[in-house]
């Protein structure tokens, strides 16, 4: 049996043009699960999932409620958002593997992931979170609101927040004993609630994003998987993306990774942390594998026959 961390992106939470509604966000989740549910039947699984657009909707929902109610802090809106796409992923999980005859149950830790106070990411927000906006929409927001904007991988302007890299996850001794158990844990959310651990132990929310394709490498190194599984709305990693001369890769070597990375082929924010995170798993021990595919192609790829597997 293989220990296998399967990191969700975006397009498996929510259609990119589809309503921003709970109930449409259950429809997309349940359609995921229906796909990922089977990998858990020969597998110890384990789910990692983002949170970029609905932690934004969170705290612009916040924001606008200010004049009846607090708002909350960014960390404490992570959490929300934890919670609820966990929900949603748990009962999708759980369904689909009833309907698969898998005797497994899926079940939501909520996760915190300490951070060092002084990582350069503090210094560079580069995150993007919450909806898509024009240039001029999104100039405005920022004098109005002093957020830091920028233009996301061709699709428009968002919001960018702190990004630090991944310490370590508080809750890892709970995630570990309910895997040993036989559950699916839904864990590590959205990269997971980033906390600044303090001399005395004692731990702190802070503003930023943990991109989740690196948090969901540290969960990986961590329990000791044997495959992470980076699911994105593309089948393989390309190079010159969206040119006449791209290149769909099915194997890439550490070697030809940081070469690609050098010249920079992946576009930061959308596929350059899912290469570094499979980069950093790969080389992290012998024997461990890193795919980089579609949800719809996540089986095919587990078996060599799809997706883009970053070799030593």
């Amino acid at each position: 049996m293989q220990t296998i961390v399967i990191a969700l992106g975006g397009n498996a939470l929510q259609e990119a043009k589809g309503p921003a509604t709970a109930e449409a966000q259950l429809a997309v989740v349940k359609k995921t699960c229906a796909l990922i549910a089977p990998l858990a039947r020969d597998n110890r699984v384990l789910v990692v999932h983002g949170n970029g657009p609905q932690v934004g909707r969170i705290v612009l929902q916040n924001e606008h409620a200010t004049p009846i109610t607090p708002a909350m802090p960014f960390d404490v809106c992570g959490a929300m958002s934890q919670g609820l796409i966990g929900y949603h992923l748990q009962q999708g999980l759980s369904e689909a593997l009833q309907d698969a005859g898998i005797g497994k149950t899926a079940v939501t830790v909520l996760t915190q992931v300490v951070v060092d106070a002084n990582d350069p990411g503090f210094q560079n927000p580069t995150k993007p979170i919450g909806p898509f906006y024009t240039q001029e929409e999104a100039e405005q927001i920022a004098g109005e609101k002093g957020y830091t904007v920028r233009e996301d991988a061709g699709r428009g302007w968002r919001r960018v927040v702190a990004s630090p890299d991944p310490v370590r996850i508080v809750e890892l001794s709970a995630i570990r004993a309910l895997s040993d158990a036989g559950f699916v844990p839904v864990c590590v959310g959205g990269g997971g609630i980033p906390v600044v651990e303090a001399p005395d132990g004692t731990l702190a929310g802070t503003a930023a994003v943990i991109d989740k394709d690196l948090a969901a490498e540290r969960l990986a190194e961590d329990v000791n998987a044997d495959t992470l599984l980076i699911l994105t709305a593309v089948e393989r990693i390309s190079t010159c993306y969206g040119r006449p001369d791209q290149q769909d890769l099915a194997r890439m070597s550490v070697q030809q990774a940081e070469q690609y990375i050098r010249e920079g082929h992946f576009a930061p924010g959308s596929m350059l942390p899912k290469v570094q995170a499979a980069l950093r798993f790969v080389k992290s021990g012998p024997g461990r594998r890193a795919i980089v595919t579609s949800l719809e192609k996540a089986a095919e790829a587990l078996q060599g026959r799809a997706g883009t597997e970053l070799t030593a």
